[in-house]
């Protein structure tokens, strides 16, 4: 008997299978035969390293919380009995704690690529916003996950954070309420994101799932940001990629072994390893390094906005700070529409290109921001340079939203780009000759 699906496969048992359920045939034509614009650098090794990070966290998780008890009473000591007493415990928590980090920075790095080389431009609009939702994902989960350890930065943290909630008007403490699962965060709150936290990674697979579905219907972008029009601008996925994305995953896990065997507190705080105390407040409360920019953002507003002469407050300082931390996300889903310059990549818009770069040294900036106490003032070298680490923040913060809210704009409509190359294949060659050219110059 003869199925619908004709199997090009040679050995029996793949044969056998991929008739019935033709899953070998899908994986070779997305996978194998993918046309891909040969032209990538290492900067797209890291959509790879991001996969892999997932399932590494996703089986850690799992084999985690088979030993770990969801009760503020006994989660601080479940942590340590997986530490202490949990065959190869120490492993998994460590590379699950280091794993969080390693993926927050592939991420990062995937993003600012992204934002490098255009490739929130359509096509690919809808591919931008998706890896937005896994971002706005992994963002819930990990402060979900941060909670759990139940220490005096997971217990704090967990406070802070979800009392934002009470400057939304109207609904903003029913939402707390709900939160905590009570009026304080207790046991209903560790039970909610304990369970939170398991659920939330397979809602990440599936946004993947279609992240990568649509990055298939419209292809990858590229250096250039040229579209494919030949077949000599592409070669198969496979075995080019693969093979370099397999060398890029064993350089990657080599940086993330030598942080999980090395310096597996290096990232954390240290009074998480104190047991959360409510009676207890700590000096300075910090969440992550991966969420230090945006609490920098949250903090960064101290005024209130109320109409003139009145006594009428339109906007609390609070309410402000939660509103500019969510726009700084939100900006970032209306960027394809934002940014209209026909140019995708940075190479060949040398203006824009010069404040992309500034965007990345005020990231790293307002992450040193909201890695400091609010007044503590900003010392380079012992010397005092003068004013506080908020003033930091709230320059930052400004640059942030001009960046994207008034020079991205500006830039797309009035920048003078450099001449794009006429095809991928064309760009490789002149790039190999120029190599070619150097080599032989400096023989002779």
């Amino acid at each position: 008997m003869v199925g619908l699906h004709h199997s090009e496969f040679k050995n029996p048992i793949i044969r056998w299978i991929d008739t019935r359920l033709p899953i070998f045939t899908l994986m070779q034509a997305e996978y194998g035969k993918f046309p891909t614009p040969k032209n990538f650098n290492s900067l797209w090794n890291f959509g790879a390293f991001a996969t892999v990070m997932l399932v590494v966290m996703i089986i850690t998780g799992i084999f985690l919380a088979m030993n770990y008890d969801p009760n503020t009473s006994h989660a601080f000591d479940s942590v340590e009995h997986i530490m202490r007493d949990v065959n190869f415990g120490w492993l998994l928590r460590y590379l699950h704690s280091n794993g969080a980090s390693m993926f927050f920075a592939v991420v990062y790095i995937h993003t600012f690529r992204g934002l490098y080389y255009g490739s929130y431009k359509a096509p690919r609009e809808l591919l931008w916003i998706l890896g937005m939702v896994i971002f706005l994902l992994l963002m819930a989960t990990a402060f979900l996950g941060y909670t759990l350890p139940w220490g005096q930065m997971s217990f704090w943290g967990a406070t802070v954070i979800t009392n934002l909630f009470s400057a939304i008007p109207f609904v903003g403490k029913a939402i707390v309420t709900w939160l905590w699962g009570g009026f304080s965060v207790d046991n209903p709150t560790l039970n909610r994101f304990f369970a939170f936290h398991f659920l939330l990674p397979f809602v990440i697979c599936a946004v993947v799932f279609l992240h990568i579905w649509a990055l298939h219907m419209t292809g990858s972008n590229n250096p250039t940001g040229v579209e494919p029009k030949t077949a000599a601008d592409t070669v198969p996925f496979h075995p080019y990629y693969t093979a370099k994305d397999f060398l890029g995953v064993v350089i990657f896990m080599m940086v993330y072994a030598a942080f999980t065997f090395y310096f597996p507190n290096l990232l954390g705080h240290p009074d998480n390893y104190i047991e959360g105390n409510p009676m207890v407040t700590p000096a300075h409360i910090v969440p992550e390094w991966y969420f230090l920019p945006f609490y920098a953002i949250l903090r960064a507003v101290t005024w209130t906005i109320a109409i003139p002469f009145t006594s009428i407050v339109l906007i609390e300082a609070k309410l402000g700070g939660v509103l500019a931390m969510f726009g700084s996300i939100a900006v970032l889903f209306a960027l394809p529409w934002l940014d209209r310059n026909p140019v995708r990549s940075c190479n060949y818009r040398p203006v824009y290109q010069k404040f992309m770069w500034a965007l990345v040294v005020v990231w790293i900036l307002l992450g040193m921001a909201g890695g400091h106490a609010p007044d503590d003032h900003v010392i380079v070298f012992s010397a005092d340079l003068g004013f506080t680490w908020v003033v930091v923040a709230q320059l930052g913060m400004l640059y942030y939203f001009v960046h994207f809210l008034v020079v991205v704009p500006y830039l797309s409509k009035h920048e003078k780009t450099l001449p794009l190359p006429n095809s991928i294949d064309a760009d490789v060659q002149a790039k190999m000759n120029a190599k070619i050219a150097t080599i032989k110059g400096g023989n002779a």
